[in-house]
């Protein structure tokens, strides 16, 4: 990288670079950096053969201006040395005798040299910078830039170099050419913390399986067999089927919030089967089969790859209950628990009586909300208001998974039931 004094000592090195081309070809020609003058005048101009070497604009680097990027953390510190890129734009000017066609014999010597070496050498940069001429640039470290600088001709119509002139008050155009002299990177001063150094190297090698998940069945007792539509409870056994179910190390299932372990014999490549445990709570839950990594020091589980998440309801099973008469309320016992931030509706069916009412009775009545700090409840009291007399076929929703009712031999519902006196 380079000083802020880079654009000097590129301009100087040039300078010295052209002065030796010119001069092998026209004996007595000089360069002189600055603005082109008028030949002959009292401005200071030379009437000798001169090269006027003008840098009249400077640019960013398209394809460094963001390598150093990020350069400072959130808190404000340096990360690493702030980094610009700049192209730097040349006019060259030449003047001379015309009879002996001077200007245009150092011109095409000029572009002859720099197209057969069209960069500047770290020997070059150093030469200028140990000149006595030039002490200003002694502290300059451009020779360790690690991109070499290089010169390519800048294409000028007329009207872009009429324009170029134009900034030259009442200075005659006379023949140039524009020269780009690209990548100048300057380094900012600023020093980046240095961290301490690696101690161990943890490095490991594992091969990506994705695994997929195609389609979830479940069992509802030993023996049963495997269906994909029925409803799922509590304790019913699940089958998950898809590719590349068998983590390397370790297999889990996540299952809504509750990452499940797996018995070895239950995993293969193709399927899964496992039991939902009681800590699943009720109502929509994805699922997802987990490969973890059991690495770093101490040993930890991470989760190296994750399938696809697929969806299934777990409905709640209600088991007994109670009718509370002050103040009235339906009580029941429920499984899985009920978490505090779970929305829960009692729904209450009126059994028709013999001979049956004019009308059957149906109640919706919904459980208090409570405080997120709650600890997740088996059994809940409900409170109901206004219920007519008799006997309720009861179902309970929990976020909107609803319990089952049971079918009785007439194939009618016939429970879970409680009388309402």
């Amino acid at each position: 990288m380079s000083s802020p004094l880079a654009f000097a000592t590129v301009t100087a090195t040039l300078k010295k670079f052209l002065q030796e081309a010119a001069q092998a070809m026209v004996s007595g020609a000089q360069v002189i950096t600055g603005r082109p003058r008028v030949e002959g005048s009292d401005n200071g101009a030379s009437t000798s053969p001169t090269i006027y070497l003008y840098l009249y604009q400077v640019v960013p680097n398209v394809a460094f201006r963001t390598a150093d990027l990020p350069t400072r953390r959130s808190d404000g510190s340096v990360i690493q040395k702030p980094q610009s890129a700049w192209d730097l734009h040349y006019l060259l000017s030449f003047h001379g005798n015309e009879t002996a066609l001077e200007a245009q014999r150092m011109l095409g010597n000029i572009v002859s040299v720099l197209h057969a070496q069209p960069l500047l050498t770290q020997a070059q940069i150093r030469r200028t910078i140990s000149d006595s001429e030039t002490p200003f640039l002694a502290t300059s470290d451009l020779a360790e830039q690690f991109e070499a600088i290089k010169f390519t001709p800048l294409i000028l119509n007329l009207e872009e170099l009429s324009k170029v002139w134009s900034v030259f008050f009442q200075i005659p155009y006379t023949l140039s050419v524009a020269y780009q002299a690209s990548v100048v990177l300057i380094e900012s001063p600023d020093i980046p913390r240095t961290p301490l150094p690696v101690r161990e190297r943890k490095l490991y090698l594992v091969g990506f399986r994705q695994p997929v998940i195609e389609r979830i069945r479940s069992q509802a007792a030993a023996g049963q067999p495997f269906m994909a539509n029925q409803p799922i409870l509590t304790g019913h056994t699940l089958m998950i089927e898809g590719q590349q179910l068998r983590g390397s190390e370790q297999t889990q299932v996540r299952m809504g919030e509750e990452n499940v372990s797996l018995e070895a014999g239950n995993v293969s490549d193709s399927e899964i089967r496992l039991t939902i445990p009681a800590t699943v709570k009720a109502g929509v839950q994805g699922l997802q089969v987990m490969h973890v990594l059991r690495i770093s020091t101490p040993e930890r589980d991470y989760r190296f790859v994750e399938s696809n998440i697929t969806a299934f309801v777990l409905r709640p099973t209600i088991g007994s209950i109670t009718f509370q008469p002050n103040p009235t309320a339906i009580a029941l016992n429920v499984t899985p628990a009920i978490g505090p931030k779970q929305r829960v509706v009692l729904l209450l069916n009126q059994i028709p009586a013999d001979p049956p009412a004019e009308t059957i009775a149906a109640y919706t009545f919904t459980l208090p909300p409570r405080s997120e700090d709650d600890p997740d409840l088996t059994s809940v009291s409900i409170p109901i208001d206004r219920v007519r007399a008799g006997d309720y076929l009861v179902r309970l929703q929990v976020d909107g998974a609803e319990s089952l009712l049971t079918v009785g031999a007439n194939s009618l519902y016939d429970g879970p039931t409680v009388t309402v006196p």
